[in-house]
């Protein structure tokens, strides 16, 4: 299909880049021998776990030393999955940590365990990843920004969605001014439902438990919108968070709301953030709205765009992000060698502390009816 110039222009810079810039995907070395990264992980209650263990393979430059659960029976499973040595396994992440000294740690517990588990690794002075959202509350968040700040370690969180293409291309063409400011973003994340997909109990159980999870497809998937327009703003706090939550599927979700729609107005934009268990199909994809221009993203690595004076939409193939964040592990690795600096980023700690001020003030209006007044978070 024939581009536009933009799309012609972008692309080109794109390539042109790549091709300039100089390796950096490459391991340290030491005494002359590369030397992988060592990782840890910590919990195997989250699904996510399995994404990890599956890519390790095509990771040779990533070294796992360790895993901390006190679960038997998540042990053997994927011990027996993944052909994982016994010398692997540890009932504490402290010892754990003691014993392997990672230098990163992988946390793959419910959410309201990334606080405790943060602060036995930072004690340690091992940095951390965990999976999104940073914690269950905003005083969690504050707390572990002091943790982080007191031992000089990093905390990210990892979001599938960071190391989608087509979201970078929409991000760069508002960064260039190609949309004109940013008028309206529309996000929508989520599928039929984590009973309905089939996750595994231990994953199930925490997902629909509000004391592990903070709430249920208002923080699962509402986060990823969230904390897609703090990237795309800049780290500016909204003016006002509204959020409505239904409960579409009580026999299923008892305890939790199972659909949630998040509204962000800023002074001169609106976000309508849309996180569901109720989707009929999977979903991540994003529509942002300037006022000269639209990008639509398309799964992880295509986009349709119209700009101003077009007379219509194209489609187009998004660039390949950088070797250094083309995925969680090869990013951590880039942190490690100081190759890149997570500072307002969609990993980043502080996009996430006004990420969980944002979902924190989306579960209060959920509940009381009433659109929360922000100001910057502290």
């Amino acid at each position: 299909m024939k581009r536009t110039p933009f799309l012609a222009i972008f692309l080109l810079a794109a390539a042109l880049s790549a091709q300039q810039s100089p390796r950096t995907d490459l391991p340290s070395y030491t005494g002359g021998q590369p030397q992988p990264m060592r990782v840890a992980v910590v919990g195997l209650e989250h699904g996510h776990v399995e994404g990890f263990l599956s890519a390790l393979p095509q990771h040779p430059d990533v070294q796992l030393v360790g895993i901390a659960d006190a679960d038997s029976n998540l042990i053997a499973k994927y011990q027996q999955k993944y052909h994982l040595d016994n010398s692997l396994f540890f009932k504490s992440e402290a010892n754990m940590i003691e014993v392997r000294r990672p230098q990163w740690v992988l946390v793959y517990t419910s959410i309201a365990q990334h606080r405790p588990a943060i602060d036995i690794a930072a004690q340690y002075g091992v940095s951390i990843m965990v999976e999104k959202p940073l914690t269950i509350s905003l005083d969690d968040a504050y707390h572990i920004r002091d943790v982080a700040n007191q031992h000089q370690v990093q905390v990210l969180v990892n979001y599938e969605t960071t190391w989608y293409a087509s979201n970078r291309a929409a991000f760069d063409a508002v960064r260039e001014n190609k949309l004109g400011p940013i008028r309206r973003v529309v996000v929508h994340d989520g599928h039929q439902g984590p009973e309905e997909i089939g996750v595994p109990p231990e994953f199930l159980s925490w997902l629909t438990d509000p004391a592990q999870n903070g709430a249920g497809a208002l923080y699962d998937f509402g986060c990823y919108g969230v904390d897609l327009m703090t990237w795309l703003m800049h780290g500016e706090t909204p003016q006002t968070v509204t959020a409505v939550v239904n409960h579409d599927k009580p026999e299923k979700y008892r305890n939790v709301d199972d659909d949630a729609t998040i509204i962000l107005q800023y002074p001169h934009a609106q976000a309508v953030i849309m996180g569901s268990w109720n989707w009929p199909f999977s979903r991540k994809d994003m529509e942002v709205y300037g006022a000269t221009g639209y990008v639509i993203t398309v799964g992880p690595d295509h986009l349709r765009v119209r700009l101003e004076h077009e007379s219509q939409e194209q489609s187009a193939a998004a660039p390949s992000l950088p070797p250094t964040e083309k995925d969680s592990l090869s990013y951590l690795a880039a942190v490690l060698a100081g190759k890149v600096k997570p500072k307002g980023d969609l990993s980043s700690l502080d996009t996430n502390i006004t990420v969980m001020q944002i979902l924190d003030a989306a579960r209060q209006s959920a509940r009381t009816g009433q659109t929360v007044h922000l100001r910057p978070a502290n």
